[in-house]
């Protein structure tokens, strides 16, 4: 049976002037049910707030105070016990969904405890920086070692999950508490489903920095997830292993795949090459702080 309210909850930081492409794109949806927006600030910004009552968009919007923590976790949480729903959808204030997003979503979810889509990464970036993530098509779901997972700008749930899994996990403040909720659910008993049709326009980092940056948080984060995870079957390589992995494949991206050789050589773009060193930085410095306390996995 379709909800008879769907909360679209948007966890927000510093989100002008990307929020309002998205508020555009939401007041656009062909779902033909009622939902709300909810706007959690986690910066507690008053120029949002008025920023929001002044934009006169056909959009039922509310906006929420969430910055007594910070973090994205934080955020939907806050967004999570506002909601007056009983579907939770959930995407970020610098995306875009696409026109039929919302309703594909919800129809899939009479079908499954939680719901996720893909991402189109052409939309809202240049030719260039959309080769700087290595990313599944929509047909296809995220893949990990251990369960797949819904992105946490493309996922909806019904409220009932929360009451069975729980909150986001606000350990998790550089990524991955999208995968972490994900196999939450479905250590839970509960199902996770794909919706190819329900696609979001996902806005990648625009300079090697930031890539580099995004992709030291999540290396960081993998580890923290298969370290929590491991008790239900996550794979959690000993550090003292994975240490000089992480090593030999950085030399390997900063000398064999460095995107500055001949393009006879085939190396990666920049951007993609940044994210992925950032990644083995990420999860070294992790392992590396493991052995410090001790701890050989």
């Amino acid at each position: 049976m379709p909800p008879s309210l769907v909360s679209v909850i948007i966890p927000v930081y510093d989100g002008m002037p990307q929020l309002d492409a998205q508020l555009e794109a939401l007041a656009n949806q062909d779902y033909d049910g009622e939902f709300e927006v909810i706007v959690s600030d986690n910066g507690a910004n008053g120029d949002l707030r008025r920023h929001l009552d002044e934009l006169g968009l056909k959009l039922d919007v509310r906006w929420v105070d969430s910055s007594g923590k910070r973090g994205v976790s934080n955020a939907r949480n806050i967004g999570i016990d506002a909601a007056r729903g009983q579907f939770l959808a959930f995407t970020d204030h610098d995306d875009a969904v696409h026109p039929n997003w919302l309703r594909a979503l919800v129809r899939a979810a009479e079908d499954f405890d939680a719901v996720g889509g893909g991402v189109d990464v052409r939309t809202l970036n240049s030719d260039e920086v959309a080769t700087w993530r290595s990313l599944p098509p929509p047909e296809k779901r995220f893949e990990t070692p251990y369960l797949p997972y819904a992105c946490g700008n493309n996922f909806g749930m019904w409220s009932r999950v929360v009451d069975e899994v729980g909150y986001f996990d606000g350990q998790f403040l550089g990524g991955g508490e999208d995968v972490d909720y994900s196999w939450r659910i479905q250590e839970a008993g509960l199902t996770l489903g794909h919706v190819p049709d329900a696609v979001v326009a996902y806005r990648l980092r625009t300079t090697l920095r930031a890539s580099f940056v995004q992709g030291m948080r999540y290396g960081w984060t993998s580890v923290e997830l298969a370290r929590k995870h491991s008790v239900h079957g996550s794979p959690d390589p000993s550090a003292l292993l994975q240490v000089p992995a992480h090593v030999a494949t950085i030399l390997y991206f900063a000398t064999v795949r460095n995107p500055w050789l001949p393009r006879a050589l085939n190396p990666p773009p920049r951007g993609l090459w940044a994210h992925l060193i950032g990644q083995q930085y990420g999860a070294l410095r992790m392992r590396l702080q493991l052995l410090a306390r001790g701890h050989k996995r």
